[in-house]
């Protein structure tokens, strides 16, 4: 199947860019790694009359820690980018942990971070980590710049906060106030295959007590999965014990929306949630023990 026409545009700054979304009335799709929106293309899920690709927009593809720790993820920047990351690799460990999952190798040299949350799968990797982490996607329109809390911006499936004259510029994800730990598992049939279970943890830790614990799921409901309140309340205040760890761990798992299909039934992916949350946890805590 081939996609239905369209125009190309491919502007030089976000001005123009932003210009050619507000002339569109809402029939134009910003096109950035393309792994997502092209395949869509194809199979005619999505008839943009216009594409604006703002490959050619400078300054849009760098991550960077600015003075407070905080962590900026430009439009542009690739998932090969975060993979290898010296930036992440000790700030955010929840992200260090997603980026060598995400899609494939091929995906991850061309797909962007921001895209990925933007497109909302419920089974999306970055998504889930984002909301774990508190982050925020900042918009760019007409109006100026706002800044939406990631989990107002994710609507539902394949759906965003954005209007059609915005563009998701960067994320942007507070630093811990103690030590960040954190993890992501993901349970996949083959690489690359959609998400059985996969599970985001973040915590900010001070000294061996949990500070804030954050969590959320993909793959087992409608949408990315806000556990953030459940595994905080199971956690905050306290230590990693085995009996904290499991009350949490059952805690996040109640929250899952799973449905039986052909990766499984609702229980077992349950079950996987419960695991990787205790298993995440339970890294954290060994590798505490250790460095005491």
């Amino acid at each position: 199947m081939y996609p239905s026409r369209f125009a190309y545009e491919a502007p030089t700054s976000l001005a123009e860019a932003i210009a050619i979304l507000d002339r569109s009335g809402g029939e134009a799709k910003i096109l950035a790694g393309g792994q997502s929106l092209v395949p869509m293309l194809k199979l005619r899920f999505a008839a943009p009359g216009t594409l604006v690709d703002i490959n050619n927009i400078p300054g849009l593809g760098e991550h960077w820690l600015d003075k407070d720790g905080t962590l900026h993820i430009g439009a542009l920047v690739r998932h090969e980018d975060l993979e290898y990351s010296t930036v992440i690799a000790d700030s955010h460990p929840t992200l260090a942990a997603a980026a060598e999952l995400v899609a494939d190798p091929i995906v991850r040299t061309r797909g962007t971070f921001v895209g990925s949350v933007c497109h909302a799968d419920p089974q999306g990797d970055w998504a889930a980590t984002m909301v774990a982490s508190g982050g925020q996607i900042i918009a760019q329109g007409p109006n100026g710049r706002r800044a939406i809390d990631v989990r107002e911006f994710v609507l539902g499936p394949f759906t965003n906060a954005l209007a059609y004259n915005e563009i998701a510029v960067e994320a942007v994800i507070p630093p811990a106030t103690g030590t960040a730990k954190g993890g992501y598992l993901k349970l996949e049939r083959r690489v690359g295959d959609f998400a059985t279970a996969s599970v985001a943890v973040n915590l900010d830790m001070h000294g061996d007590t949990v500070h804030r614990a954050g969590c959320a799921l993909a793959g087992v409901g409608g949408r990315t999965i806000d556990a953030n309140d459940a595994i905080n309340g199971a956690l905050k205040g306290k230590t990693l014990t085995p009996e904290n760890i499991e009350a949490a761990a059952d805690a996040v798992a109640a929250m899952a929306e799973p449905r039986s299909d052909h990766r499984g039934s609702a229980d077992y992916k349950r079950h996987i949630v419960k695991t990787f949350v205790s298993r995440i946890l339970s890294n954290i805590a060994h590798s505490e023990q250790k460095a005491a």
